[in-house]
């Protein structure tokens, strides 16, 4: 159910990433406070394994927003979309940090991580 509803948060931060760099939202929602909670809630079920590919990605976007914004027509929507993009991925990092945090402090503190793999006493 928590990998479902991570999904889904990362599908809709895609796609209102897209939708907000492409097309004027006014003043209808506060889009970057929206896209930062999707990512946040995209991050819960972000693998271990990806988590240097999410880095890297949030370090690279506004780079590559920077070198499309140079196409004459439609270089600020793309560079809206990269900067959309950023700030989802940036909530999304930030909960995977938070997690992996936690779980190196419970691994510090004999006792707390419920003896996970543990060997079991013999008398």
């Amino acid at each position: 159910m928590l990998k479902m509803i991570s999904g889904l948060a990362r599908t809709l931060y895609i796609v209102l990433a897209i939708v907000a760099g492409l097309v004027a939202m006014g003043t209808m929602m506060n889009v970057p406070l929206v896209l930062l909670i999707l990512g946040l809630v995209a991050g819960i079920t972000l693998p271990q394994e990806r988590y240097v590919t999410a880095v890297v990605t949030v370090i690279a976007l506004p780079i590559l927003g920077a070198a499309l914004g140079t196409i004459p027509t439609v270089g600020a929507q793309l560079t809206a979309v990269c900067g959309n993009l950023q700030v989802a991925m940036a909530g999304a990092v930030v909960t995977a940090l938070v997690i992996r945090l936690y779980q190196l402090a419970l691994e510090g503190v004999p006792g707390m991580a419920g003896m996970v793999g543990a060997k079991k006493a013999t008398a």
